[in-house]
Parts: C-alpha cells; structure tokens; sequence
C-alpha cells in the first residue's frame, strides 16, 4: 500500500473545520530558502479564499505547515492539491527547470474545538527555533499567525 493512500484513509473534508496541513518539499530540498520561492507560498496561501482561510503558517526550508479552515462548500484534498499546483506553477515562472516542487500527499490535523488556537499557532510559528535556523522568531521572516 503506498505511503501518500494512508495518508487519505479516514480524511474528511467538514465545512468551517479548522485544519492543520504539513506538506514537504519532494525528496526534502530545501526551495524555499530562496526568498523568492518562500514568497510563492505565502502569496499562493494569502489567495486560497473561497476554499480555504489562513490562520497561520510557516514556510520551513523544505516544507510548509499551515493552519486553515476549510470553507462551506470546499473538499480538503481538492483545497490542498490547488495550493501546492498553484505554488509550483509560480515558481516553475521564476526556475522553468525545476522539476516537480511537492511530495505527493500531505498530513492534516483536525483541531479539536476544545484546542486553544493560539497555542496551536505558537507551536507552528516556533519550528524554525526548534529547527535551529533563528535564535529568535524576529529573525525568521517566512511565518504569520492571525493571533500573534
């Protein structure tokens, strides 16, 4: 059984449902320490409205974590799928040679209703401290969280 069907076993897609996404970069390079690619994530998650709406996110060297609430009407796989197509068709602008940007799959989270959001959103934003690329989150340019 490959890896990216279990990843889809028991994913639903519930309107207004808050949603934390891990996505990684194919064989894990690192695209995004390039501020121009970094950019087409964070355009490409700024415009994913009707289908979904950014809480927060964080885009690592070589994966992106994303808190969304999937909107009325929206499927989840179909709302992650066109932002990754989206983000590849930016940067395949900026790099033509670049092969395929995106692992096929990714990980969602339900957050539960009792979950404290921004404690959620803290934990996502604080990767590249726990990852050692900052010694403070000031210094990391690549993150925004509606709370903090």
């Amino acid at each position: 059984m490959a890896k990216s069907y279990r990843l889809r076993i028991g994913r639903r897609s519930i309107a207004n449902q808050i949603y934390l996404i891990t996505t990684v970069c194919r064989d894990r390079r690192p695209y995004f320490n390039e501020l121009h690619n970094a950019r087409c994530v964070v355009k490409t998650l700024m415009e994913m409205q009707p289908s979904a709406t950014t809480l927060c996110y964080v885009v690592m060297p070589d994966h992106l974590h994303w808190l969304m609430q999937l909107q009325p009407g929206a499927e989840l796989s179909a709302t992650v799928k066109c932002m990754k197509a989206m983000t590849s068709r930016r940067m395949k602008l900026l790099t033509p040679a670049m092969g395929s940007l995106w692992q096929k799959g990714f990980h969602d989270r339900a957050i539960r209703r009792e979950e404290s959001l921004r404690t959620v959103a803290r934990y996502i934003v604080a990767n590249p401290l726990r990852g050692g690329l900052v010694k403070s989150l000031g210094q990391y340019p690549f993150w925004d969280a509606t709370w903090l």
